[in-house]
């Protein structure tokens, strides 16, 4: 598997796209930075970026990895190697190497402010934190996709929907759903609704630990007393780990059954 691993990630770190996916966050981090002498603000537009561009990335670099590797990774079938082995190398190599672009592009510019000495810190690396897990988490539903779709075509049309679905579609349904009930207690409906979509819970993560709330409207205050404590802090991050477990054990299970 570290093999494989080592490969993937060489492989994509020959991708011109690997570079112009770091520069892009490099840019924007120095630009946010220098236009924005708060710090919070910053974090928060880096925050709507991140929160839109990581998934969409992540499924697009799995489900294209996948594809196009479809003829070596066959080769490799062939060998005595574990399937396992194989196509878990891969997903780690595809993540890995996503999230080290993404870190090293925003945090570079975020030390060579200086920042890495204020109390922004916490913010900042809780953002970045999230934004690897969207990574890991996204590749992994890419791989699932492609694992159950031959047409290269249908594959790529069924990630993005996914990718929709889950970045714009379930915000519009959750909010008219809140309208459509308000007169009924939904505060447990809304944590477990949010627990259901990775984006949606890692914004309000985000959101909380910058004391901003009051954004999420007449909820927040929900939002507040659950995921503000420690222990929905700790409650988030195990969901969020959930969400990276089990897509990469349902990726084990097809490996399994699929006739290659």
């Amino acid at each position: 598997m570290l093999k494989i691993l080592k490969y993937s990630i060489y492989d994509l770190l020959r991708s011109r796209w690997s570079y112009v996916y770091f520069l892009f966050y490099l840019l924007l981090g120095f630009v946010l930075l220098f236009l924005n002498n708060d710090v919070n603000k910053a974090v928060i537009t880096l925050m709507n970026v991140i929160i839109v561009l990581t998934p969409l990335i992540g499924t697009i670099f799995g489900i294209m990895y996948f594809y196009n590797s479809k003829e070596f990774t066959e080769l490799l079938l062939a060998q005595p190697i574990k399937r396992s082995n194989i196509f878990m190398g891969q997903y780690v190599g595809i993540s890995l190497s996503l999230t080290l672009s993404l870190v090293l592009g925003l945090g570079i510019p975020f030390i060579v402010y200086g920042l890495f000495r204020s109390a922004a810190i916490f913010d900042f690396t809780l953002l970045l934190v999230v934004a690897s897990f969207l990574n890991f988490i996204f590749v992994a539903l890419a791989y699932n996709i492609a694992l159950s779709t031959e047409n290269k075509i249908k594959g790529f049309g069924y990630a993005i929907l996914m990718w929709l679905f889950l970045a714009v579609v379930y915000d519009g349904l959750f909010l008219i759903s809140l309208i459509a009930f308000n007169d009924y207690p939904l505060g447990k409906f809304s944590l477990i609704a949010t627990m259901f979509n990775p984006i949606d819970l890692s914004r309000i993560l985000i959101l909380l630990k910058l004391d901003f709330s009051a954004l999420l409207g007449y909820t927040g205050a929900v939002f507040k007393e659950f995921f503000g404590t420690a222990f929905g802090m700790v409650m988030s991050m195990l969901v969020l780990s959930l969400w990276v477990i089990l897509p990469v054990l349902n990726i084990n299970r097809k490996l399994r059954k699929k006739d290659f």
